[in-house]
């Protein structure tokens, strides 16, 4: 079993956690789009994770 680290919330499922964006782009000779994002515990709100999420555009 998952928890977080800062409220010991129970993370079973995609609906425990809340993708924020953070900020997205338009850039390059392809107009690829960037996204970059937070993973948060939807209980508390503790950051539990990040990325960058890329697509064609």
């Amino acid at each position: 079993m998952v928890h977080c680290p800062e409220c010991e919330a129970e993370i079973v499922d995609s609906s425990d956690v809340e993708f924020v964006d953070m900020e997205s782009k338009m850039a390059g000779l392809f107009k690829s789009a960037k996204r970059f994002y937070v993973a948060a515990c939807d209980d508390c709100g503790a950051a539990i994770g990040t990325g960058v999420a890329g697509g064609g555009g």
